[in-house]
């Protein structure tokens, strides 16, 4: 009971929220931008397909090493006997 903290107080101040609403919107550049969503999406399945393709090469290269360790083994053995 010696030792009791207190928080201090805290004002509360009146939140108030301003809206301009005189202001003009922006305006646009002139163009649309529909020509520019083709070359986001070939950009997109490109990069899809050779990450599919990375991702292949990688799979393969994994069993032919599986694949090398495995015959390495077995002729190993084959000489010992």
């Amino acid at each position: 009971m010696l030792f009791r903290p207190r928080l201090p107080d805290v004002p509360h101040l009146p939140t108030t929220v301003v809206t301009d609403r005189n202001r003009d919107p922006v305006p646009s550049a002139g163009r649309p931008l529909t020509p520019y969503v083709g070359a986001v999406a070939a950009v997109v399945v490109v990069g899809v397909v050779l990450t599919a393709l990375l991702a292949a090469v990688a799979i393969s290269a994994v069993s032919v090493a599986i694949a090398a360790v495995v015959l390495r083994s077995l002729t190993n053995e084959a000489k010992r006997r």
